[in-house]
């Protein structure tokens, strides 16, 4: 089981000239060289609602805070995600405090979603 889910849009388009075979493949390449190839999930999901900046990816975790990021070019910008991952994973309850180590995937967080508690 992975410590985190990255999860990749599928339905972006806009800009996109890469197929997302070769962005799923510089990701887990990019993740393996980070170390972290057991400890993230990569997967695919339908709309981030980040439809006017596309590429989107979002991070999540178990009791973790969630992140949504737009604008992204995600073969270029695959050691940054991954760099982001492993800030995320290092980082108490997800909540990414200093985003400097992420690269230029700081310039594109739309959005950050506090974990949930009961």
């Amino acid at each position: 089981m992975s410590d985190m889910r990255l999860s990749l849009c599928s339905s972006c388009q806009g800009e996109r000239d890469r197929d997302q075979g070769a962005e799923r493949a510089a990701l887990a390449e990019a993740l393996a060289r980070a170390g972290l190839s057991g400890r993230v999930e990569l997967v695919e999901h339908a709309c981030f609602g980040a439809c006017a900046t596309p590429v989107a990816l979002a991070l999540q975790g178990p009791g973790q805070a969630s992140y949504v990021f737009s604008d992204l070019d995600v073969v270029a910008d695959a050691d940054d995600i991954a760099a982001t991952c492993r800030v995320y994973l290092d980082s108490p309850g997800g909540w990414i405090a200093d985003a400097r180590p992420c690269g230029r995937l700081r310039q594109c967080l739309l959005a950050r979603i506090p974990a949930y508690s009961t």
